[in-house]
């Protein structure tokens, strides 16, 4: 292992040839910020390829930011490079039309002649696989406060060409939303688990709700993207099948979480062509897909991406397990969301998208009002399903008439 300082660091990527380098850095909770800083002080002008970055990149003007699923870091920046595509197929770019000249990642401390990329698997194994393919550069940042997890992010350190030791706590989302709103959504999306069930789970205080709500249940596996506490919360309630490994691809949640997924023989890191491939999704029985959404149409289509016409996040893996659960046996996709958005004191529930659709034919769609079980139903139905089960009573009217001159009123199912 070779131990390089900051200026060492500084000087390797400064030496990267090319006009502008692509550089893949660790992302989510996991973004290596000493190795970002040290990116911003080597280079001029590079390619950022960051999945949910949290570092604000519009500060280095000359930096074009690509990503297929845009973070706090790059949400504002006006020369964004925006690749509308399923994260399960974002890994091809590496061999193809994206390769990397630089991968920058964060780590565990050293065990056994291996790092671990801990809570951030994702992407990462493809970008390494193609930057040593291409005699690029790996950097690490080294931290004692991330996990060792097990799996595809396992990385010898040999194939490393140097590490930058830090001692930096992980980050970790704040809190949102109406814990009364979230019970009320957490209680509908519980009642489609049975024993046995496979879930995935996303982030947010309705998943971890929703799961507090399944504790009851056993034989539960996981099967999902990411996890966050209320995965850990079924772990330790005896919910989950304890002969079963808990796959997913990235975690976020509480340093308590970061702290339950150190050396947790249970828990499997596995790369995003794996867990988010729908056939293997298709293939666990009775799969329950749960994802949130901006705004959903009368037409029962989803939008998790836009505001605003404006690109907030990325089709991420939605698309992704939505397919997926829709053909596991016994499996649902489930969009859960609030009825009524605050901050622009609108309702979520529209008569037409006017962004970009991320999913569509659900199995239902949960708000805190009601759920509409739409599967099988006509478009007819599904409207009316929309509008009395899911709606905020205040945005009906409206939504009614708006319905009507879509051709949606008429007899329904």
């Amino acid at each position: 292992m070779h131990t390089l300082s900051f200026e060492e660091v500084v000087a390797r990527l400064r030496a990267l040839k090319g006009r502008e380098p692509r550089i893949v850095i660790s992302g989510n909770a996991a973004t290596p910020y000493t190795l970002v800083m040290a990116l911003t002080e080597a280079l001029e002008s590079c390619r950022v390829f960051q999945l949910n970055a949290q570092y604000d990149f519009a500060k280095q003007p000359s930096f074009v930011c690509e990503t297929p699923f845009v973070g706090p870091g790059m949400r504002h920046d006006p020369m964004l490079d925006y690749l509308p595509m399923r994260l399960s197929l974002v890994p091809r770019l590496f061999d193809t039309v994206r390769p990397p000249d630089a991968v920058l990642i964060h780590t565990s401390w050293p065990r056994d002649g291996k790092v671990s990329l801990g809570i951030e698997v994702n992407i990462l194994p493809a970008a390494l696989e193609q930057v040593r393919a291409r005699g690029g550069l790996v950097l690490v940042q080294a931290n004692p406060h991330m996990p060792y997890t097990f799996g595809d992010g396992e990385i010898p350190l040999e194939s490393i060409d140097g590490v930058l030791e830090v001692d930096e706590p992980l980050t970790s989302p704040a809190a949102q939303g109406s814990e009364e709103a979230a019970a009320a959504i957490g209680e509908r999306v519980a009642s489609f688990v049975t024993d046995g069930t496979t879930l995935q789970l996303g982030i947010g205080l309705i998943p971890t709700v929703a799961a507090r709500m399944m504790s009851g249940r056993r034989g539960l596996r996981v099967w999902s993207e990411m996890i966050s506490d209320g995965v850990m919360d079924l772990d330790r309630a005896g919910a989950l099948h304890p002969e079963q490994p808990m796959c997913t691809s990235f975690l976020m949640g509480s340093a308590e979480l970061y702290r339950w997924a150190d050396r947790n023989e249970r828990l499997r890191m596995l790369r995003t062509e794996t867990v988010n491939d729908p056939a293997r999704i298709a293939a666990h029985p009775c799969l329950l897909s749960v994802n949130a959404a901006m705004q959903v149409d009368l037409f029962a289509q989803a939008n998790a991406s836009f505001v605003d016409e404006r690109i907030y996040s990325g089709f991420g893996g939605q698309p992704d397990f939505v397919s997926g659960a829709l053909h596991s046996p016994g499996g649902h996709a489930i969009v859960a969301l609030h009825a009524w958005h605050e901050k622009t004191d609108s309702s979520t529930v529209v008569p037409v998208l006017t962004n970009p659709v991320t999913s569509f034919q659900h199995s239902a769609v949960i708000s805190e009002h009601g759920c509409a079980e739409l599967f099988g139903r006509s478009q007819h139905a599904q409207a009316q399903l929309l509008i009395e089960q899911v709606a905020d009573p205040r945005a009906r009217a409206s939504l009614s008439e708006a319905a009507i001159g879509l051709g949606l009123r008429r007899n329904f199912d």
